[in-house]
């Protein structure tokens, strides 16, 4: 029989209950300044309460983007900064980060010019319009002066936008409405496993902390299911959510990343904060051929006529549909209610009106709350996406603590260096080297042309057939070397019935070398399954049957991780609790 121990974090923590900088909050934010002060030779903890990137940070739009948009905040400080790190992106993690091409469908000529202007000065206020080709016009010849040199696209440039009348743009996109007037096109990135992205910068992280010792001893350490609830003697306290043990913690730094949760973050040590007003945003994934086809393998985005930012997403072989921006208390649960479907159906309906669509064809919901600063009466679609940084003292304690306000996917290094530089400063400690242009995980010598690709997979696929190993570079970027050799050396290997395209041996491989603690964390994180519709009773219950023996989890514990990973998939449908629940 299988079995095979794994030390879990927590226990890592207790047997050195301290560090230079406490980290709280295993998000994209928290785990790319982990990795930052790891780099600079910094010891360093995070703890997450939960799993490794599934609060905010896994409820993205699954884009890299430079936020077209925000230049009418007047933002441009923040669309310039991730421009950058968009283009930066396409090369150190061409893995996950793919160019995308972005058509704005347009149906009015002037609406918003004189509106949007208004709109900036009055900071929000008033009653939202279109944005017409001319206000777009404007700003897309803002943004390709800001996206000029970089990334993957086609001779290191990105390419100009293009604007398209009535004629042209049917041509290109034969479902659009009829009734638009033209199309603007403009290129962007696209983020095909942020879960997984995240999860290569933790791993880089515990690397750049090993220094050759033992696995647990180095000095970047990283638990998840492990809660900081409160202060005792000036330290930290801290949680294992799975036994209830727990440890106090001490560290010179506290660093808040706890995304929309950093005001209750900042309550359970003592120190009641409002610097939060997170909104929340929700998205469906449609198993939907003819809308798939529909959008000619480019995301569609527009505005709705309440001034809402709308996508509609090929990816992965099904569409995402989102978003919403509504406000939220973060004391209630977070869903994807039954009226923001009924919203998404309507919008398609708009864009594509022959496409019909219904609530059959959604194989996924999934909805998160973005951590926005509190903004008080302003719209949810002006306030600011920016990053900054607050500073308070731990209750009873010496430490610092540093809260994290803002932040978005795109600008993940920057606003890890930002406030890694401030944990530095506090540490009276300089900055031994800069993130900036360094490989994230797969990333590392991926192959970015055929023939490299082709090369790597006959380097690497040993007695793997090509496709096999070209699916797992697709899905891995070079870690799959590393999948591959797991494979190899596990005699059980088996390719699934329930879950097509994974195997038996990769998915052990999963669960014992990413911290893998409940069968949610392979169905909605470690792999796409959950995503594309593919995580089923049969494939959950195959997967963990797959995996139980390397967890040390018995029949019954088996059973009931199935039941709580079905639980988590739907967690966002409160059609299906309600179900589940009869």
């Amino acid at each position: 029989m299988r079995h095979v121990t794994t030390t879990r974090g927590f226990d890592e923590l207790v047997a050195r209950p301290y560090a230079d900088v406490l980290i709280i909050g295993g998000g994209i934010n928290g785990l790319a300044t982990f990795r930052d002060l790891a780099l600079q030779g910094v010891d360093v903890a995070l703890v997450e309460r939960d799993d490794f990137v599934s609060g905010a940070s896994a409820a993205s739009s699954h884009m890299i983007h430079g936020g077209i948009r925000y230049l009418e905040n007047g933002e441009f400080r923040l669309v310039h900064e991730a421009v950058t790190e968009r283009n930066a992106l396409l090369r150190t993690a061409p893995h996950y980060v793919r160019p995308l091409q972005t058509t704005i469908p347009i149906f009015s000529t002037f609406s918003g010019v004189l509106t949007a202007p208004l709109r900036f000065l009055r900071h929000g206020k008033g009653k939202p319009r279109e944005r017409g080709a001319a206000l777009i016009k404007i700003g897309l010849v803002i943004y390709d002066s800001f996206s000029r040199g970089g990334g993957l696209f086609r001779g290191g440039t990105v390419p100009r936008h293009t604007f398209h009348g009535r004629r042209r743009s049917l041509a290109l996109l034969p479902a659009l409405n009829p009734g638009v007037k033209y199309t603007a096109t403009y290129w962007d990135a696209s983020l095909h496993d942020p879960e997984r992205l995240a999860l290569d910068v933790l791993r880089d992280g515990r690397a750049a902390g090993d220094d050759g010792a033992e696995p647990g001893a180095g000095r970047a350490r990283a638990a998840n299911y492990t809660a900081a609830v409160g202060t005792q003697g000036g330290h930290v306290l801290l949680r294992d959510a799975e036994t209830g043990r727990e440890t106090p913690f001490a560290a010179s730094v506290v660093l808040n990343a706890s995304g929309p949760w950093t005001d209750l973050t900042n309550l359970s040590l003592g120190d009641p904060t409002r610097y939060m007003g997170g909104t929340k945003g929700s998205h469906v994934v449609l198993d939907h051929p003819e809308l798939l086809a529909a959008t000619g393998g480019r995301e569609l985005f527009f505005e709705n006529e309440d001034g809402r930012i709308v996508l509609i997403y090929p990816l992965k072989g099904r569409v995402l549909v989102g978003t919403t921006d509504l406000e939220h208390d973060m004391r209630d649960p977070v869903v994807c209610t039954e009226a923001e479907v009924d919203y998404f159906i309507d919008l398609i309906a708009q864009v594509l009106p022959e496409m019909p669509v219904d609530r059959a064809q959604i194989v996924y919901r999934f909805a998160g709350v973005r951590p926005l600063p509190g903004h008080g009466d302003l719209a949810p679609g002006f306030v600011s996406r920016d990053y900054r940084v607050e500073a308070e003292s731990l209750a009873g304690g010496q430490a610092t603590v540093l809260s994290l306000v803002g932040g978005k996917w795109t600008t993940f290094r920057a606003s890890a260096e930002h406030l890694a530089d401030r944990a530095l400063e506090l540490l009276a400690q300089p900055r031994r080297r800069s993130t900036k242009g360094m490989p994230i995980g797969g990333g590392l010598g991926y192959p970015t042309t055929e023939r490299a690709r082709q090369q790597w997979i006959a380097a690497h696929a040993g007695d793997l057939p090509a496709a096999r190993a070209a699916t797992l570079l697709d899905r891995y970027g070079t870690v799959a070397a590393a999948v591959i050799g797991a494979i190899a050396a596990d005699p059980d290997d088996a390719a699934l019935e329930h879950a097509p395209g994974y195997s038996s041996g990769e998915l052990r491989y999963l669960a014992t070398a990413e911290s893998v603690v409940h069968l949610d964390d392979l169905l909605l994180r470690r792999t796409s399954l959950a995503f594309t519709g593919g995580a089923t009773r049969e494939a959950a219950a195959e997967v963990a049957a797959a995996v139980a023996p390397d967890l040390g989890w018995d029949p019954a514990r088996t059973a009931a991780e199935v039941e709580r990973g079905l639980a988590r998939v739907h967690a966002a449908d409160p059609a299906w609790a309600g179900a589940a629940a009869r």
